[in-house]
């Protein structure tokens, strides 16, 4: 059970690129309906955070981490131009995973084509949007002044159909949006759909996911959302919605039943760590939630518990 709290806190280190701010227009009109999940992280409030960038360093995921060198490749520096930098996971027309980043910020986009075109690189016209590839591998598209939009090409061309009305779009899926209204005020946010909580809820799990009570319950996980917040220590708050009470309950004995196994051989930055955790549940939801002081937390970064974490 040894990666219960790591892969619970995994999805908190996964957003703690970016504090608690509501998606603009333009960036929500690329994500497709098919949305698996959304990681949006505040650059300036990480900025002012001891603690989120001792995470920041500690724990950035490679999919962040290769978004973040991409902005770096196209001379944009995240940690003075980005506001914030949002990730998204959809499920293309055959079912795979496709992802693209969406920068918010401060930008120049005069002066990037510019430098394109000093360097005789020429963008590939999607309809009526210009991609231009990066030193990355990944192309660019400049959504309006302050929004960017890249990835790999076939993805970003993903991204550009939903606002284009090709494909049907975020605005079209009632259950992620409602997820995302009740989670963006985080200084870091993310949401799941059903198939993205399903498989975070399954590593969390560990061992424990192969119980039968598990396979009872994972069908009627409905989706879930987790908001981090720096401002006061580390607070980390997860809700997992599901169909029901019994569903929301068996979830958390679930868990707890994990925590407790997990003690026994834990180390102590561990223990304090699930002494740091509450479980519990309320109608349909799974509630957890995690709350240390800046000093317990910088603690936990060297421990063997993120050590796993990463490897995970």
């Amino acid at each position: 059970m040894k990666r219960l709290f790591c892969a619970v806190l995994l999805v908190g280190s996964m957003a703690a690129q970016g504090f608690g701010a509501a998606l603009g227009t333009n960036a929500r009109s690329v994500i497709p309906a098919q949305v698996q999940q959304i990681i949006s992280v505040d650059y300036r409030t990480l900025r002012n955070s001891e603690s989120g960038m001792a995470l920041k360093a500690r724990v950035l995921p490679p999919d962040l981490k290769n978004f973040e060198q991409a902005l770096k490749d196209m001379k944009i520096d995240p940690d003075r131009d980005v506001g914030q930098l949002t990730f998204v996971a959809f499920r293309n027309a055959k079912g795979n995973v496709e992802q693209v980043g969406i920068a918010q910020g401060e930008f120049n986009p005069k002066g990037f084509v510019q430098r394109m075109k000093t360097r005789g690189v020429k963008p590939e016209k999607y309809r009526l949007s210009y991609l231009y590839p990066t030193e990355s591998g990944m192309v660019v598209n400049f959504l309006d002044e302050n929004t960017m939009l890249f990835g790999s090409a076939v993805p970003v061309k993903h991204a550009l159909d939903a606002r284009d009305g090709e494909a049907p779009s975020l605005n079209s899926n009632g259950e992620v949006s409602g997820l995302i209204s009740d989670a963006d005020s985080g200084a870091v946010w993310s949401v799941l759909d059903q198939v993205g909580t399903q498989n975070m809820m399954h590593g969390a799990l560990g061992d424990a996911s192969r119980l039968a009570d598990y396979d009872t319950v994972k069908k009627r996980m409905v989706g879930s959302r987790y908001t981090v917040d720096f401002s006061r220590g580390v607070k980390f708050n997860l809700d997992v919605l599901t169909s029901d009470s019994m569903t929301a309950a068996t979830m958390s004995s679930l868990i707890k039943a994990g925590m407790l196994f997990k003690r026994v051989n834990a180390s102590p930055a561990e223990k304090s760590a699930m002494d740091a955790m509450t479980v519990d549940s309320d109608s349909g939801r799974l509630i957890v939630r995690f709350e240390a002081d800046d000093t317990k937390f910088k603690s936990l970064l060297g421990s063997d518990l993120f050590a796993q974490t990463l490897r995970n």
